[in-house]
């Protein structure tokens, strides 16, 4: 069964950038695209980027397009998120996932199951 653990979290200034990585392991990372996704206290959890299994495509929330860029190592299964210029709003919980589908990707009642994630918190 595949586990992924994110990292990379923290406490950061507003305007300020972090950079979250997702590790892979217990099955084939090549097979899948990866989503990175967050929940902020009270709120539902939401899509903020995919990227397919090559690293050819990428899609975003509007909320993030622009500020946020996903990549991938295949070689080190690991997805990353890197943050630009960060804004309260941004301040969650941010999960990565794993679909056999980049169309689907997005979707986040398609997963049952999640990590542990990692809080990012935005704040002066």
């Amino acid at each position: 069964q595949a586990q992924l653990v994110e990292s990379g979290g923290g406490l950061v200034l507003p305007g300020g950038s972090l950079r979250l990585s997702c590790q892979y392991s217990g099955g084939s990372f090549n097979n899948y695209a990866m989503g990175w996704f967050r929940k902020a206290p009270g709120k539902e959890r939401e899509f903020v980027a995919g990227i397919n299994w090559a690293g050819s495509k990428t899609s975003y929330s509007d909320s993030v397009k622009d500020r946020f860029t996903v990549s991938r190592d295949n070689a080190k299964n690991t997805v990353f998120l890197q943050m630009t210029n960060l804004r309260p709003e941004d301040t969650a919980v941010y999960y990565c996932n794993a679909d056999p589908t980049f169309k689907t990707v997005s979707i986040v009642a398609r997963f049952g199951a999640w990590g542990q994630g990692t809080q990012v918190t935005v704040s002066a």
